[in-house]
């Protein structure tokens, strides 16, 4: 009775995986035979072993899971030098290399990391809410001068006024996507496949301007951003056509 208590202390409270023996000069940690023939009850051993399932994903640096903000319980393997995998599941494009919630190509994941300031232009990584040091590629003082910091908060709403734009837009291309699914889904109407498709065209069309914004915002090589505008600029005007 008192190993079974404990063991489904340590499991509800997800402290199971590196779990040792109560007595405190011993080390040794209880087997999954072990915590079979203790445990009974099927919901905590199903907590059991969504915990080891855990432990191991996280042990696997070519192994995450599926960020889809709706909720997924799919396992992604990092395969090649991409940015990010879709989900074989839900169809979720997620980031390997940080915690945002989803890829965010052409913007590197040190862009999706760095907030500023908008009224003394101070900038910070939202991770651990240090300074923006070197370190980080970028650093910005909060001594500057109010013109520089009035231009700096402008050009901060521009972009994130044009970022915000695109990810509404690709709402509604989601939205659209799923409206015309129904339709086609009734009898006697022709295929609207060629719809569909341009809904995820437009979709995707719509993420790689919201966060080429992002891109643009902390580039600081001026001719590279010209290339990159003008690039920008013709994707905008097509997918705003489309």
């Amino acid at each position: 009775p008192c190993w079974r208590e404990y063991l489904t202390t340590r499991i509800e409270q997800n402290m199971v995986v590196n779990c040792t023996c109560p007595i405190s000069e011993c080390r040794a940690q209880p087997t999954t035979a072990f915590i079979y023939s203790i445990v009974s009850s099927e919901e905590i051993i199903a907590k059991y072993e969504k915990a080891l399932l855990r432990g191991y994903v996280e042990c696997c640096s070519n192994l995450t899971w599926c960020t889809n903000p709706q909720g997924c319980d799919q396992i992604l393997l990092k395969d090649g030098l991409g940015y990010g995998a879709a989900c074989s599941k839900c169809s979720w494009i997620s980031c390997f290399n940080c915690n945002f919630p989803e890829a965010h190509y052409p913007a590197s994941c040190s862009h999706m990391s760095h907030m500023t300031c908008a009224k003394c232009n101070h900038g910070f990584c939202w991770r651990c809410l240090k300074p923006w040091r070197p370190t980080h590629k970028d650093y910005y003082n909060c001594s500057a001068m109010v013109s520089k910091a009035a231009w700096q908060e402008k050009r901060f709403q521009d972009y994130n006024e044009r970022c915000t734009f695109h990810h509404r837009a690709r709402e509604f291309a989601v939205s659209l996507r799923n409206r015309v699914s129904s339709i086609s889904e009734m009898p006697k109407i022709r295929t609207l496949t060629f719809v569909l498709d341009a809904c995820k065209v437009l979709e995707q069309a719509r993420k790689v301007l919201a966060y080429s914004c992002v891109y643009s915002y902390y580039n600081q090589d001026i001719e590279s951003m010209d290339i990159v505008e003008q690039q920008t600029e013709s994707l905008e005007l097509h997918t705003n056509a489309l």
